[in-house]
């Protein structure tokens, strides 16, 4: 059952709808500064924060508003326990194992002394996180992870009942974990950022770096911004150098559905470990409780009709707690690296890129391990050490298991590349409803057209600007999703998330209303 009705009601996430965040003016001329960080999400502003409590003139750039990307559409759980994990990263070793679990536990701890110095009313309480499975397969695996936990001297334990309608095999829970309204606690950052003299500058698009002892940020529409370092904590990189991160990572999109149950929520935090994966945690909005539920994993640009991932959503809520009310909806995408481990440190090994440091690939865990990143960038940045540095280096590479994930994620895009190029299936552009969006054919050319709810068709070019695979249709959040490399773009064209930097290229209205007028036999 398709529901565009409620497009207007779900404009915004739960977050976002429950705050009211300051505006920045976009930059108009010239500046020099100390550090200058692209990015305004978590990462971002708490590398901000942190650089100008050390005294540095810190200029952040966001290319739309702040908060509005991944961490405006997260779903705020602050844990170290991020899924079936440390038996995986314990084979590189259980030092660098342990030290990602030591990475995220201090970047938790950081964020509640934070709260606490500054009486950040932001719902943070702590909570029991665990992992589940439904499934003997999974029930192994887990079983796994808790044999790893102990290895790692990580505090766990196995259970067998969880408090819901859910059918277990087993769980494994890392208690005294946490959550928090992620927006109210960033946006009293964001103010100390300012009090301090810090700048922060919306609506700003960095385009480019130019190298040097002082590399310089070029922005779209002119104006430059030079510093010492350039801390690039965009969602995707917003410049690669020689790192080809797009080849070395692959984008992911999950789907939140937040309701008001008609079962009172038990507390705590829950993840299956199964496919296609499941997530539930409360969080209290203008005093009413609602439950956050989500997954419906899948690569961006590869999920089929995503409005049935919302759907399964809704029926998994309703079988668990009850749905009472729908409140709101939303989707967000991320990043996995190829041994599921975070990019944090210099660009590249290349000395003349020592002072661009990127931070990327969080796998949906971006509250500890954006901040644990911001942690790290601003050590880096007052030249102090860091035990963490190598674990999260970019220029890292295992031969094994990385080799073989590096040639699968690039057969994938591979794959996908020439499916687009032969992809025969379209739509009659004169067949479509109102607020629906298709593959259609114009002098036998892929394109890509919407109707609007007026009426008005709205056409671009299919091709996407970064690699030139072919994008598809996302219905559930009306945009083109590339599946090659995760690039998403407004059914008008321009760029919603990178690696693309330039839109879609827009079909000529004359071209189009003469071939529209060819098929309707004018």
């Amino acid at each position: 059952m398709k529901d565009h009705h409620i497009e207007e009601q779900y404009a915004k996430t739960s977050w976002q709808a429950s705050i009211d965040l300051p505006a920045f003016e976009q930059l108009n001329e010239d500046l020099h500064v100390d550090v200058v960080i692209v990015g305004g999400g978590i990462t971002g502003i708490t590398a901000a924060y942190l650089l100008v409590q050390a005294g540095m003139k810190v200029a952040l750039l966001e290319a739309g508003k702040l908060l509005n990307g991944t961490t405006g559409h997260t779903t705020a759980k602050i844990t170290a326990q991020h899924g079936l994990i440390y038996d995986e990263l314990i084979h590189f070793g259980k030092s660098k194992a342990r030290l990602y679990y030591e990475a995220n536990t201090e970047a938790m701890n950081f964020i509640q002394n934070t709260i606490d110095h500054y009486q950040i009313n932001c719902d943070f309480s702590r909570q029991d996180a665990y992992i589940y499975a439904t499934t003997h397969q999974y029930r192994k695996k887990i079983e796994k992870e808790a044999e790893a936990y102990e290895q790692l001297n990580i505090e766990g334990d196995l259970v067998h009942d969880l408090p819901f309608n859910i059918d277990v095999e087993n769980a494994l829970v890392m208690k005294n974990q946490a959550q928090f309204h992620p927006l109210k606690y960033l946006a009293h950052l964001v103010k100390v950022i300012t009090d301090k003299g810090g700048l922060i500058f919306e609506h700003t698009v960095a385009e480019h770096v130019e190298r040097g002892e002082e590399a310089t940020v070029l922005t779209r529409g002119g104006p430059r911004v030079t510093g010492g370092h350039i801390l690039s904590c965009s969602h995707f990189p917003f410049y690669e150098g020689v790192g080809f991160y797009f080849t070395r990572m692959y984008a992911d999109r999950s789907y939140v559905v937040a309701a008001k149950t008609k079962s009172e929520y038990p507390g705590g935090m829950y993840l299956s470990v199964d496919q296609p994966s499941r997530s539930l945690r409360s969080m209290v909005i203008d005093g009413e409780e609602r439950v956050l539920i989500t997954g419906e994993s899948h690569k961006t640009g590869q999920g089929g009709d995503t409005l049935k991932h919302y759907q399964a959503l809704e029926t998994f809520g309703e079988d668990v707690l009850g749905i009472d009310k729908l409140i709101t909806r939303w989707s967000t995408q991320d990043l996995t690296t190829i041994d599921k481990l975070p990019y944090i440190g210099p660009l590249t090994s290349w000395p003349s890129q020592q002072n661009i440091l990127v931070a990327t690939g969080y796998r949906k865990w971006g509250m500890t391990n954006g901040t644990a990143a911001a942690q790290l960038l601003a050590k880096l940045v007052l030249k102090k050490k860091s035990r963490f540095e190598d674990v999260f280096t970019p220029s890292r590479f295992y031969a094994d298991p990385s080799l073989k994930k590096f040639f699968q994620e690039n057969l994938n895009v591979a794959k996908h590349l020439i499916e687009g190029k032969t992809d025969t299936t379209h739509k009659e552009i004169n067949d479509l409803s109102e607020d629906e969006g298709a593959v259609v054919r114009i002098d036998g050319k892929r394109k890509g057209a919407y109707k609007d709810k007026e009426g008005e068709l709205h056409v671009v070019d299919t091709t996407c600007t970064h690699m030139g695979c072919e994008v598809n249709w996302n219905d559930g959040d009306r945009t083109w999703d590339c599946p090659c490399h995760g690039s998403r773009f407004s059914y008008t064209g321009e760029v919603v998330e990178g690696p693309a930097e330039k839109p879609l290229q827009k079909v000529d209205h004359n071209m189009l209303e003469s071939f529209i007028g060819e098929k309707s036999g004018y």
